[in-house]
């Protein structure tokens, strides 16, 4: 395969296929990063073709499993770069039966000259997990995913996406699982809110650029992390009048 890349994702759990497995199961599939071979892998990939690689994976730390990306470096090594927070309890699904939260929130590393962060699959959903990353100086928003079949499902992993990226004016690039349970649909959003790559429901390997000159240039015309601090201030004015009043009698 030729790869030209400097920064590869791969999907959420992508070291097991989660769909249909009992939870005990789940859990036993999980594995340490020091004894996974999949992550082994991961860094020979890394230092073979020279890229940074990002991959969900469902990680096995003392007690406790969590839906975690690791980065595998070209000069070696991997590490456990974020354990998701937001667990998907919704839509009949229950992760947190499985998993436990991660502790901290998304922090930023450095990948072939970017700054880079990532949030995972349902956090896609909240607003304030890419914000968090783009305040901190994100470039690119990296979004590992096993994004489940059903009504509408693809067409909001992709307004979702294109919401996330031009209200943060930066690069998001998703890796969706594909298969019979999920949806695929694996792209990669540019600051505008654009898709500049699209893999469809089919699993593939597909490249696009990140382009740090029309980021400046699309952060200067449109300021919004600038901008920032006044929206903040107008939503804790609203929090704070949304407080429900003390009622009379205590209660």
């Amino acid at each position: 395969m030729n790869v030209e890349a400097d920064v590869v994702l791969l999907p959420e759990y992508a070291n097991v296929y989660p769909a249909g497995i009992p939870t005990g199961e789940l859990r036993g599939r999980a594995e340490s990063i020091e004894e996974s071979v999949f992550a082994g892998a991961l860094e020979w990939a890394a230092a073979e073709y020279g890229v940074y690689v990002f991959s969900g994976f469902l990680e096995k730390s003392g007690d406790c499993i969590y839906s975690s990306v690791v980065m595998a470096r070209p000069s070696g090594g991997v590490e456990a770069v974020y354990r998701k927070v937001m667990l998907f309890d919704a839509l009949g699904y229950r992760e947190s039966d499985v998993l436990c939260r991660g502790g901290d929130p998304p922090r930023l590393v450095e990948a072939a000259g970017l700054r880079v962060g990532a949030i995972v699959c349902f956090e896609l959903r909240f607003p304030e997990m890419a914000r968090g990353l783009a305040l901190q100086g994100a470039e690119l928003v990296l979004v590992p995913a096993a994004w489940y079949r059903g009504p509408g499902k693809e067409e909001q992993l992709r307004f979702l996406a294109q919401a996330r990226a031009s209200e943060n004016t930066v690069y998001l690039a998703v890796a969706s699982m594909a298969g019979p349970d999920f949806v695929g649909r694996s792209m990669l959003v540019d600051p505008m809110g654009f898709v500049a790559v699209d893999a469809g429901a089919r699993e593939a390997y597909v490249e696009a650029v990140v382009d740090k000159d029309y980021l400046r240039d699309v952060r200067k015309a449109l300021p919004l992390l600038e901008l920032q601090p006044v929206a903040r201030r107008a939503m804790e004015l609203a929090l704070e009048k949304a407080e429900p009043a003390e009622d009379d009698r205590g209660g």
